[in-house]
């Protein structure tokens, strides 16, 4: 069950790549999503994190109040710690959990895991293909403002916050530059799902 590692730095371009091997019929399982099906009502994860951290974490309707954990954790190494040994080990399960699925209902299919943080938190190794969606900083810091709206100085922390661009770049099998228009990207992202399937009619791996 060999799956294809996809990330980026933020505002790099990824949902569209990611959006586009969906688009193609690629089953792409997203990190995020998975982080907060990790917390929802009635999880184990949810359980644990209120028993660590208290009822005051959950909203009135007995979800998660993300932004009074947010606040709670940041700046506090400890508590951070804490709560990523609760939901590291519930995302990795619902992650095997998607793949097992993917692979029974179509054992061809082309799995994708979009992971934003593969470089700061996962074992390259464990995936068959790693792409990764590159774009300079300057043109990921001038997303971020224009187009999500964040302060310059926030988005530049968050920029400064996650892996070097060159640490991402090492670990790339493929690297797709979207620093360009969508369309560039788009085509090359087209290029790379036909080498894909013809692999998978070989039965070669990526």
């Amino acid at each position: 069950m060999e799956v294809i590692g996809l990330t980026g730095g933020i505002a790099a371009g990824k949902s569209a790549v990611a959006a586009r091997l969906a688009e193609h019929g690629a089953v792409v399982i997203d990190a995020d999503q998975l982080a907060r099906e990790a917390v929802e009502p009635g999880s184990p994860g949810l359980a644990a994190v209120v028993d660590r951290f208290g009822e005051g974490m959950l909203a009135p309707d007995g979800s998660l109040d993300r932004a009074r954990l947010g606040a709670l954790i940041f700046g506090d190494e400890q508590a951070r710690l804490a709560l990523n040994a609760i939901v590291h080990p519930e995302v990795r399960r619902l992650y095997r959990e998607h793949v097992e699925a993917a692979f029974a209902a179509n054992p061809d299919a082309i799995v994708v895991y979009d992971v934003p943080l593969l470089a700061e938190a996962r074992a390259a190794d464990e995936f068959a293909l790693i792409v990764v969606v590159d774009a300079p900083p300057e043109v990921r810091l001038e997303r971020l403002v224009s187009l999500r709206g964040l302060p310059r100085e926030q988005a530049e922390a968050r920029i400064r916050s996650q892996a070097p661009d060159e640490e991402r770049r090492a670990m790339a099998d493929v690297v797709i530059d979207a620093g360009g228009t969508l369309e560039h990207t788009l085509e090359q992202v087209d290029a790379l799902w036909e080498r894909l399937v013809a692999q998978r009619a070989v039965g070669g791996r990526s």
